[in-house]
């Protein structure tokens, strides 16, 4: 038994440098984001929309990489964000815009409102975006069957009088419904893609966007994402 000992003894010391080794090569392979937090951050318009597509180009292909999603970067994220991007969608379920661009945590600015359209809080919020974040990229996204421009469609088909504030909703996308009635082609799709288009028309009228478009540091881009191709199409470039 004694005989065996040494050699007991060489195979632990083979485990153990085996080990060591091992442990040392998944340390470079799989935690190479030790870099500083925000390396990713593009800080020019078109190198924000490139990012911005690239991520919605894996999310359609279904190869999304769910980048800065994990505890660290939670942790990271609590003091300091620097999104490089805004985005102004519509609340819809199926249009999340975190998941269909394929970013993560602090990437984004996003609001969500019916249609979209706007109102002073949304001008706001975007404008602080802006001053705050120095945001080089500001995209409009409208989407396919899109639920609000659908129920506005119907309630001016019918002259129907929505309850609550809906008939704000309706009221704020009718301009869209009446641009695109004198257009080729499919009524909904051409009202969703009037309204992103408005919407723009509207924002660039911001002093505080204009003055930021005016000195090359801003860009707004409106988009269409459509609901069964998971892709996004720019409209207003």
């Amino acid at each position: 038994m004694s005989r065996n000992l040494p050699c007991a003894k060489y195979v632990v010391l083979q485990l153990g440098c085996a080990l060591a080794i091992s442990m040392a090569f998944a340390s470079c392979t799989f935690f190479p984001f030790r870099a500083p937090l925000f390396t990713h951050a593009p800080s020019s318009p078109d190198a924000a929309l490139q990012q911005l597509m690239a991520g919605n180009r894996r999310y359609a292909a279904d190869k999304a990489a769910h980048p800065r999603r994990g505890e660290r970067h939670r942790i990271e994220v609590e003091e300091k964000q620097k999104p490089f991007a805004a985005i102004l969608g519509c609340v819809d379920s199926r249009v999340p815009p975190e998941i269909v661009f394929d970013q993560g945590l602090g990437d984004l600015l996003v609001i969500r409102i019916g249609g979209p359209v706007l109102d002073n809080a949304v001008v706001g919020s975007l404008e602080f975006c802006v001053e705050t974040f120095h945001i080089p990229l500001l995209m409009v996204l409208g989407h396919s069957n899109c639920g609000a421009v659908k129920a506005t469609i119907a309630a001016m088909n019918k002259d129907l009088r929505e309850p609550g504030q809906i008939g704000t909703l309706i009221e704020d996308i009718r301009p869209a419904v009446d641009k695109a009635r004198g257009q080729s082609g499919d009524l909904l799709d051409n009202a969703v893609n009037a309204n992103v288009e408005l919407i723009i028309d509207r924002l660039k009228k911001s002093p505080v966007l204009s003055a930021a478009m005016e000195k090359g540091v801003l860009k707004i881009v409106g988009a269409r994402y459509d609901l069964s191709s998971g892709k996004v199409e720019i409209i207003v470039p």
